[in-house]
């Protein structure tokens, strides 16, 4: 008989954590929000320096506490001063211990934007810093609008003010603020290694002008425009441009247009739109010279559907290498064969995915209508060899469901998988309404036990 293995003499006082490498503790630390990391300092002596030892940090204001605005941002300066302060080179073990990405989210506080500024450029002096993001907004207590076109100059007078920080910046969010004819295209030229801008409630002085990008020299690879107010977005020339995100309450035929953006693989547009507007033609607003079209989402947010189903020969140049396709918001009483148009003219299309939103708490536009359905019938011929995974989430009509997953089989021969979902929880309040759930699974059950006795293939139908 083998004797048993003798058992470790362990200290039980001993601080064994605290005996692993820095590399290790590190792996740890950076795992825990700001505040945790900085407080583990405080551990004991062994742990002191780990936090001026981070490669990556995210200082945000909303961190910070004080009575006042002022109070707020001087302890958020404080604590950047403080934290960005470089260990000597020489006391470090390796390169491992530079600060690789450092990511600000302040506000925009103008006794305190010269002490930020220079911050960040003493620390780019060390040439170490891989990583560079700004989140910057106007103080929530000053969100008024005479104040937000001020707040946009402050904006632009820091950016010229600090070069170095803004040549070196990856990434920038931009929050509630005013921008002039050109600032932004200025912006971007100014921003050297910049590869992704969002712009949420931003807008122009002059609403009624159009915001006209024309960076032909700019590394810019991803724009999102969130409700971005102006008459509409001229992308002339962004040679680097893979993807762009305009969501707007405001509904323009069409609100983006695109010029020379030979990179363009993913489009995400969405628009609150009634009755009463007309509807966008795909053709007449997406891009045609590239092809290089991929993903495209479009969101409805259960108003009335705002595109026009369209010819094939009108958008095969567009879609010719369309290969995900996601229609989202799509308002409960809405037919939905109208969507087999996007399977007609893109046949390298391999996954489509509707969803249906509707939930109480979701905040309907002041001037919303009555939603008129779309009417388009598919080519008798359709034949689609490529799509292979059909998802639906959150649709309730058991028999309207049933129908459209017979009419995309009838066209869809290469069809493998059908996801059907049932409705997400509700990302304000994560509310689900458990006796409907449970109804709406019960009848997803039924459709896939339908369709299977229907369906001679052998393809698989997931309830989740």
């Amino acid at each position: 008989m083998e004797s048993l293995p003798r058992k470790l003499n362990i200290d039980r006082d001993e601080d064994r954590i605290s005996a692993l490498p820095d590399e290790l503790l590190l792996e740890i630390i950076e795992r825990l929000d700001l505040p945790e990391a900085v407080r583990t300092g405080a551990v004991s002596a062994r742990w002191h320096h780990l936090p001026y030892r981070l490669s990556r940090l995210h200082l945000d204001v909303g961190h910070f506490q004080g009575a006042t605005l002022s109070e707020v941002m001087d302890a958020f300066t404080s604590a950047a001063q403080t934290l960005l302060s470089m260990v000597p080179f020489d006391e470090c073990d390796c390169e491992s211990d530079a600060l690789k990405t450092l990511i600000l989210t302040f506000y925009m506080s103008s006794p305190h934007l010269s002490s930020i500024g220079r911050t960040i450029e003493d620390l780019l002096s060390y040439g170490d810093t891989e990583c560079l993001e700004f989140c910057i907004s106007p103080p929530p207590s000053l969100l008024f609008a005479p104040l937000l076109a001020e707040f946009g100059k402050q904006f632009m007078s820091f950016s010229r003010a600090y070069p170095v920080a803004f040549q070196c910046l990856t990434r920038l969010t931009l929050k509630n603020l005013v921008f002039g004819h050109s600032d932004v295209t200025d912006l971007i030229t100014a921003c050297d290694e910049l590869k992704h801008l969002t712009l949420s409630s931003c807008r122009l002085v002059d609403e009624q002008s159009a915001l006209k990008i024309d960076t032909p020299c700019s590394g810019l690879g991803k724009l999102d425009f969130i409700r971005f107010r102006c008459e509409r977005i001229e992308l002339i020339s962004v040679p680097k441009l893979t993807t762009v995100v305009c969501r707007s309450r405001r509904y323009e035929n069409p609100l983006v247009r695109f010029g020379d953006v030979p990179k363009l693989h993913r489009v995400n547009l969405g628009y609150y739109a009634n009755a009463w507007h007309a509807p966008l033609m795909l053709s007449d607003c997406l891009p045609s010279s590239s092809g290089n079209l991929s993903k495209l989402k479009l969101n409805f947010f259960c108003q009335t559907i705002w595109i026009q189903p369209e010819q094939p020969k009108h958008l095969t140049a567009i879609f010719r290498n369309l290969a995900n396709v996601y229609l989202s918001g799509i308002f409960p009483e809405c037919d939905l064969s109208w969507t087999l148009f996007i399977l007609e003219a893109a046949p390298a299309l391999q996954k489509l995915k509707l969803s249906r939103t509707k939930h109480a708490c979701v905040k309907k536009p002041d001037d919303t209508a009555e939603k008129t359905n779309v009417v388009w019938e598919p080519s008798k011929d359709l034949k689609h060899l490529n799509l292979k995974l059909l998802m639906m989430f959150g649709f309730e009509e058991e028999v309207k469901v049933t129908n459209y997953i017979r009419l995309v089989l009838e066209h869809a021969v290469g069809l493998k998988r059908i996801k059907l979902h049932g409705e997400d929880p509700c990302k304000e309040c994560n509310a689900i309404d458990p006796v409907r759930s449970q109804a709406d699974e019960a009848s997803r059950h039924r459709i896939k036990e339908q369709l299977i006795l229907e369906s001679s293939s052998a393809m698989k139908i997931i309830i989740c």
